[in-house]
């Protein structure tokens, strides 16, 4: 393959990062963009309640005491993502989620953020909507599940407004960069190129996020995934005290874990699955490769995101999927032959061990 034709694969790779979906009936009985409620589940986006069981109340206006745990889910989108296409009511991010984690009685919000830039600006977008969701809610904290970039989006928020947040759980958030990202740049050096692809991206992004402007830049996001950009976010973006951080890793390509994806404290319902091989999904062959370090020792990862890089706070292990299965993309088909991993059943799991912590 020629450098140029391996330049645009790589940056087709990242610029597919679950940019795809399909169609899901959505759950918005205040008529807003991003949140389902269960039954007993609280207040949902646009609406107010002052009474601990979600019902209302009666009057209105501001929640008189802040309530605690159970607290919301917010599920942060990483590079490339999306609320809702379009407005369309379908192609969403975290692919038919919210009707089954509403069938469970859970308050679940989806909250968009510009879907190509740094994690600083994307942070301050997300911490804005985190703000509204409690004062609709009437919650003290919210916990965050976070896929790929919408983790550091995460740890942002965390790390300004920790009085906010009960939880971080990253899955496959490049925490430690991404070699694929060092390459992209490498490739994209002239600003003038950049420039060009910037604007092309952002008349992409425009129907995924409708307040896409001139601070829009994929390179601003890809610069905070290499080497350097990382290692300066985490100088800046420590851990806060009082929030509980767990991560998750990717592996495909029928990689098994090994010590990249050893977990101190494993969560049972990912250990369940430590033997099981997923086959890489075409689109993330090329970065899978690269990311695989070629012969000898294979690296696991999950085609965009090295499982080492993924490892932040309490580790509880590897899934047996690829990034784009890691949220039931695309299409919601199952993430291949012979794995028997399923994305939906994970994230209640998760939900089910943030209960048991206390959040």
């Amino acid at each position: 393959m020629s450098a140029g034709l391996g330049g645009c694969a790589i940056l087709a790779s990242l610029s597919l990062l679950a940019g795809c979906g399909a169609a899901e009936e959505r759950f918005d009985p205040w008529g807003t963009e991003d949140v389902i409620t269960g039954a007993g589940g609280g207040a949902a986006s646009g609406g107010w309640t002052d009474a601990a069981d979600g019902s209302g109340g009666s009057g209105g206006g501001w929640p008189s005491a802040k309530l605690g745990p159970p607290y919301p889910i917010v599920f942060a989108h990483g590079f490339f993502g999306f609320e809702d296409f379009a407005g369309a009511g379908y192609v969403s991010y975290f692919y038919n989620l919210k009707q089954t984690l509403a069938e469970r009685g859970e308050v679940v919000y989806t909250p968009s953020v510009d879907p190509f830039n740094s994690s600083t600006y994307r942070g301050a977008q997300l911490l804005a909507r985190i703000e509204q969701i409690l004062a609709e809610t009437g919650h003290e904290k919210v916990n965050i599940i976070a896929h790929s970039q919408g983790g550091l989006d995460a740890r942002v928020v965390a790390h300004d407004r920790p009085d906010l947040v009960a939880s971080v759980v990253t899955v496959a958030t490049p925490h430690l960069g991404s070699k694929v990202a060092d390459i992209a740049l490498q490739l994209v050096a002239y600003e003038r190129l950049q420039d060009v692809l910037d604007d092309l991206l952002n008349a992409i992004g425009a129907p995924l996020y409708d307040q896409i402007g001139n601070e829009t830049s994929v390179f601003a996001s890809l610069d905070q995934f290499s080497t350097p950009g990382i290692a300066e976010f985490n100088a800046k973006y420590t851990d806060a005290p009082g929030v509980f951080y767990a991560s998750f890793g990717g592996r495909t390509d029928r990689a098994a874990g090994g010590s990249d994806c050893l977990a101190l404290d494993p969560a049972p319902f990912v250990a369940q699955f430590d033997e099981g091989l997923d086959p890489v999904h075409p689109l993330l062959s090329l970065t899978e490769t690269i990311l695989d370090g070629g012969f000898g020792e294979a690296i696991p990862n999950d085609g965009l995101v090295r499982a080492r890089d993924a490892r932040w706070g309490n580790f509880w292990g590897c899934l047996p999927a690829d990034h784009f299965d890691e949220i039931g993309q695309l299409f919601g088909q199952s993430p291949g032959e012979g794995n028997p991993w399923l994305y939906i059943d994970f994230y209640r799991a998760v939900i089910e061990r943030l209960r048991q912590e206390g959040f």
